[in-house]
């Protein structure tokens, strides 16, 4: 009987883990999703240092590849004619950007001059109408 106990024992811990494809691609999806890493290990039902010994190339590589298709999609919609498309890269990938230009002087740099407002008192005469004194 003690002969059949060790027989059925594995060891220490759990068996190995053996990536399968699908967990692989879920693993590669989740990470270029910007999922963190307990979160992953938690729905593929592994420890995050057994995710990243065994996903190390997948978690390396999806955030790479997901910035490829996302600029590559904004791209051409870009060369098809989006407007906004073409902004947000001509913004983030060649520098542009808006510049708003407050102005403290008038025409080739002459001083502003503020307008000149001129306000007249009149004393108002016993009849009601202006005596036209200044």
């Amino acid at each position: 009987m003690a002969d059949e106990l060790e027989v059925e024992k594995r060891g220490r811990g759990q068996p190995p883990h053996k990536p399968s494809d699908e967990q692989r691609n879920t693993v590669r999806t989740m990470t270029a999703y910007g999922i963190p890493q307990d979160a992953i290990s938690a729905v593929i039902g592994i420890s995050e240092p057994t995710l990243r010994k065994h996903y190390e190339n997948e978690i390396a590589t999806a955030l790479a590849e997901a910035n490829s298709k996302m600029a590559q999609c904004l791209f051409q919609q870009a060369m098809n004619g989006s407007t906004a498309a073409a902004i947000f890269w001509l913004k983030a990938r060649a520098g542009w950007s808006e510049k708003f230009v407050n102005e403290h002087t008038g025409a080739d740099g002459v001083p502003l001059v503020p307008p000149t407002i001129t306000v007249n008192f009149v004393r108002p005469s016993d009849s009601g109408e202006p005596s036209g004194e200044a």
